[in-house]
C-alpha cells in the first residue's frame, strides 16, 4: 500500500480531461476590475486537491490548496456577480467559476481560450462526480491516505516513527510513546526503521479495526466465520427490527459485499457487513425518507415550507453585503419562500437591499433570473416570492414586468382554472409554480382577475408592510406608512396576499383563506404561547409567516420550534447564519425528499382540533414513546482547531430532543481524552416523548474545554419519526451544514411504544 493515491487508482489514467488538470495550466484569477493575477492551478496526485502558487509571503501550505469535497458548483461562462462586474471584457467562454460549501467565497477565473475553461469545467465536474460516488471504506481510505502524505514529510513513501507520530496528530488521536513505539515496531517487519509497502497496510488494518462492529458480526455470523443469508436476515429482524425476508438479505449481500466470491456464495464478510452498516441502508435516517413519501395532494397550508428572511443577506442585518448567490445558497438548500426588499434604484431598475441600512444592493431583475435557474434544481414544488415593496409606481410596474417576462409560464398570475377556488390547492397541483406574495387592491379580491374591477384602481393605496423599519439602530425611520400600489403589481398576487392580523376571531370571520399575516418574532412567540390552540386552529385555515425581530442586526435566529408547534408554515429563518437554529431548519426539512414542504400531523389540519402543544390532554397527537439510545463510538471526529498540531479533541455526545415543551430534554456522554479518531463510550440513555410527530432529534460532539465554553465539532439533526432502529450510524456535518467525510458516531436505537 502506497502513501500516495493517484489517478490510475481511479481508471481515470486515460481520460484528458483528468490528464490536463493533472498537468495544470496558469488562469487568471479575478477579484475586482484593477485586481486579475495569473496563477498555477493543478490537481494533485491524489485527484482529491487542487493546488495553487501564491505570491503571499509567508502563507501556510494549506493556503495554496483546496479540497475537492469542498466544492458545491462549478459553473461554465459569466455566471457569478464578480465576474459579471469585472471581466466584461473577457469572452464568456473563457471564463468559470468555483463556488465552496459554506461561507467561502466563489473562485473567479478567466482561461486563456474557450478550450482551456471547457476542460477546467468538465474535468472538475468529473473529479466532484468520482468523489461523490466513493463508498465508505473508500472515503475512509483517501481521508487516512491524505492524513499520511501530510506526515510523510519528505515525500520517501515510507514512515519514521517521528512521522507516525505526526500522522497520529492528523488523524486526532493522542497515544502514550510507548504505545505507539510497540504499534510501530510490530508492524516493522522489516527492521528497517520505517513503513513501507505491506507494513503500511498491516499499520491501516490495525488502526481501522473496529472492535465493536467484530462483537456484532461475530454474534451472527455462523457460516464459517460470514454470515449467511439466513445469518444477515436474523440480524435485520432481530436488532435493526426490519420485516424483511430472504430476498432483502442476498439484495443487501449483492449491494455491498466486495468479496466477488464471497457474493457468489451468498455470504457477506466483515467488509461487507460494515459496508452495510456505514451505507444509506444502515444510517439512523429512513431512506425511505429520503424521497418524497407523504401526501402531496393537500392544501398548500397544510404543509410546513422551508423559509427564508432577507435573503438576499450574506451576512449582517445593518452593513453586510447583499447578492444574488445568497439566493442560489437558499434554494440549493431546500428553501422555498424567499424574501425580496424592493426600493427604487438607478435609472428606474428596482434594487433589493436591507432599507435604511448600509446593506449592498443588487438588482431585482438579477435576483428574479436566479430564481428562475435555480427555483427547481433541487425541488420541484412550488416557491413562493415574498414581495416587500417599497418603490414608486413607475418602479413597480417594473417589478412586475420582469417577473412576468423573466419567469414567464413558471409565474402563477391567475387561479388553477381561471376559477379562485374555496380552499389553497396543493403542492402537486403547484409544481413547478413561483407565487408572488405581496399586497394586493382591495377590489380586485372578488374577481382576481376580473378587469371590469379594476378601472381606476391603479392610485388605492394599501398598508405598507416594513420589517426594516422596526431596526432600532436606524435614525429617521419613518412610520408606518400608505403604499400606492400598482394594478400591474397587484394582478400577480393570488394566493398570498399580504394582511395586516387582527385578531383569531376577526380573522376567521372577515379574512378570506388566501389572505395571510407576517408576524415579527415577539408577536409570534406571545400568541403561540398565550393563545396557542387558536393559532393552531387559525393555521388549519390561513398561511402564516414569521420573521425574527429587528434587533436581531447580526443575523442570528429564534427557536423555530415552539412556532411549528402552533402551525405556523412559514417560519423565516437567517439562512446565511449556521446556529442551532437552522440544524432543526435543516434536520426537520432533510426528510419528504429535501422538497422543502412538510405535511403537517393530521391533528394539525382540523379545523376543530384541540390540540394545545403548551398543555397535552388526551387526544390523537398523543402516542407516547420511549426512545432508547446507545451511543457506542466516534469515527475520524474532526480536529476543532486545525492550526495547532498538538491540538486533539476531547469529545462528548449530547443527544438533545426538541418538539412540545413536555418533550424537550438533554443527555450527553462522558468526554473521550485525547481521543478523535475512534472514541468508544458505551452509554445508554432513555428519553420519554409524547409527541413523536413534532419531535426532532439532535446529535452534537462538543470538544470537552475545562477552562472554558465547550468548542463545537459536529452535529446532525432528524425528525423523531425518520429514526431507524437496530445498529445505525449518525453522519455528521459541519457548523454549516455539509457532511464530514467518514466522520461519524456509532449508535444503536430502539423505540418502544409506551
Amino acid at each position: 500500500m502506497e502513501l500516495n493515491s493517484n489517478a490510475n487508482g481511479h481508471r481515470l489514467q486515460d481520460d484528458e480531461d483528468l490528464q490536463f488538470l493533472l498537468k495544470g495550466s496558469k488562469l487568471h484569477k479575478v477579484k475586482s476590475k484593477s485586481w486579475k493575477k495569473l496563477r498555477f492551478y493543478k490537481l494533485q496526485d491524489d485527484c482529491k486537491t487542487i493546488w495553487h502558487d501564491s505570491k503571499k509571503l509567508l502563507s501556510s501550505p494549506d493556503k495554496h490548496t483546496f479540497s475537492i469535497q469542498d466544492i458545491e458548483e462549478v459553473r461554465p461562462g459569466r455566471q457569478s456577480e464578480g465576474l459579471q462586474k469585472n471581466a466584461g471584457d473577457v469572452p464568456d467562454s473563457c471564463c468559470f467559476s468555483i463556488f465552496f460549501k459554506g461561507q467561502r467565497k466563489n473562485l473567479d477565473l478567466v482561461a486563456s481560450s474557450e478550450e482551456e475553461a471547457g476542460q477546467w469545467v468538465t474535468g472538475l465536474k468529473k473529479v466532484i462526480r468520482l468523489s461523490d460516488n466513493l463508498n465508505s471504506k473508500q472515503k475512509q481510505e483517501h481521508w487516512i491516505y491524505s492524513c499520511l502524505r501530510k506526515a510523510d514529510t519528505n515525500s520517501d513513501n515510507k514512515m519514521t516513527f517521528k512521522e507516525l507520530k505526526h500522522f497520529l496528530g492528523e488523524i486526532n488521536v493522542k497515544v502514550d510513546d510507548l504505545y505507539a513505539e510497540k504499534l510501530f515496531n510490530e508492524c516493522d517487519t522489516s527492521h528497517s526503521k520505517t513503513l513501507e509497502g505491506s507494513e503500511i497496510e498491516e499499520f491501516y488494518k490495525r488502526l481501522t479495526y473496529r472492535n465493536e462492529i467484530e462483537v456484532i458480526y461475530s454474534k451472527y455470523a455462523s457460516s464459517k466465520g460470514k454470515m449467511s443469508v439466513e445469518d444477515l436476515g436474523n440480524f435485520l429482524r432481530m436488532e435493526q427490527r426490519e420485516d424483511v425476508g430472504l430476498n432483502e438479505a442476498v439484495a443487501l449481500i449483492q449491494k455491498y459485499e466486495l468479496d466477488e466470491a464471497a457474493k457468489e456464495k451468498k455470504l457477506m464478510s466483515r467488509d461487507g457487513f460494515l459496508m452495510y452498516l456505514q451505507s444509506s441502508d444502515g444510517l439512523v435516517l429512513n431512506p425511505r425518507h429520503t424521497l418524497v413519501y407523504q401526501d402531496m395532494s393537500q392544501p398548500l397550508n397544510h404543509y410546513f415550507i422551508s423559509s427564508s428572511h432577507n435573503t438576499y443577506l450574506m451576512e449582517d442585518q445593518l452593513k453586510g453585503p447583499s447578492s444574488t448567490e445568497a439566493y442560489v445558497r437558499a434554494l440549493t438548500k431546500g428553501c422555498r419562500c424567499v424574501e425580496l426588499d424592493c426600493w427604487d434604484g438607478p435609472n428606474g431598475d428596482p434594487v433589493i437591499y436591507h432599507g435604511y441600512t448600509l446593506t449592498s444592493k443588487i438588482l431585482f431583475k438579477d435576483v428574479i433570473e436566479t430564481v428562475k435557474e435555480y427555483a427547481f434544481k433541487n425541488s420541484e414544488y412550488p416557491v413562493v416570492l415574498s414581495l416587500e415593496t417599497h418603490c414608486s409606481m413607475d418602479q413597480q410596474k417594473v417589478m412586475a414586468h420582469h417577473m412576468k417576462t423573466i419567469l414567464g409560464s413558471m409565474l402563477l398570475t391567475a387561479p388553477l382554472g381561471g376559477k379562485m377556488p374555496t380552499h389553497f390547492p396543493s403542492p402537486e397541483q403547484l409544481k413547478g409554480k413561483i407565487l408572488v406574495k405581496g399586497k394586493k387592491l382591495q377590489l380586485q379580491d372578488h374577481s382576481m382577475t376580473s378587469p371590469e374591477s379594476l378601472q381606476g384602481e391603479e392610485k388605492e393605496s394599501v398598508s405598507e408592510e416594513d420589517e426594516a423599519a422596526d431596526l432600532p439602530e436606524v435614525k429617521d425611520k419613518p412610520k408606518k406608512s400608505k403604499l400606492k400600489l400598482a394594478r400591474e403589481l397587484s394582478d400577480l398576487v393570488v394566493f398570498c396576499k399580504s394582511v395586516h392580523f387582527p385578531d383569531f376571531e376577526t380573522a376567521r370571520e372577515t379574512q378570506a383563506f388566501y389572505e395571510m399575516s407576517s408576524f415579527g418574532e415577539s408577536k409570534a412567540f406571545k400568541l403561540a404561547q398565550e393563545s396557542a390552540n387558536r393559532f393552531v386552529i387559525h393555521n388549519t385555515r390561513q398561511l402564516s409567516r414569521t420573521y425574527p425581530r429587528g434587533t436581531r442586526t447580526d443575523s442570528s435566529n429564534y427557536n423555530p420550534v415552539d412556532l411549528w408547534n402552533a402551525g405556523c408554515q412559514i417560519v423565516a429563518l437567517n439562512f446565511q447564519t449556521s446556529d442551532k437554529s437552522m440544524d432543526l431548519n435543516q434536520g426537520k426539512f432533510q426528510q419528504n425528499g429535501f422538497s422543502g414542504y412538510i405535511l403537517k400531523p393530521r391533528f394539525m389540519r382540523d379545523g376543530q382540533t384541540q390540540f394545545n402543544p403548551t398543555s397535552i390532554m388526551q387526544g390523537e397527537w398523543l402516542t407516547p414513546k420511549k426512545l432508547h439510545v446507545m451511543i457506542i463510538s466516534g469515527q475520524q471526529l474532526p480536529k476543532e482547531n486545525k492550526n495547532k498540531n498538538n491540538s486533539v479533541v476531547d469529545p462528548l455526545v449530547r443527544i438533545e430532543i426538541s418538539g412540545v415543551p413536555r418533550d424537550v430534554c438533554s443527555a450527553e456522554t462522558e468526554h473521550i481524552e485525547d481521543n478523535g479518531f475512534n472514541p468508544s463510550w458505551n452509554k445508554n440513555f432513555q428519553f420519554d416523548i409524547c409527541v413523536p410527530e413534532l419531535a426532532l432529534v439532535r446529535f452534537v460532539v462538543e470538544d470537552h474545554d475545562t477552562a472554558s465554553r465547550n468548542d463545537f465539532v459536529a452535529q446532525y439533526t432528524l425528525p423523531f419519526m425518520s429514526l431507524q432502529n437496530g445498529y445505525r450510524h449518525v453522519p455528521l456535518l459541519t457548523k454549516e451544514g455539509n457532511p464530514i467525510a467518514s466522520s461519524s458516531i456509532f449508535i444503536h436505537i430502539m423505540v418502544v411504544d409506551q
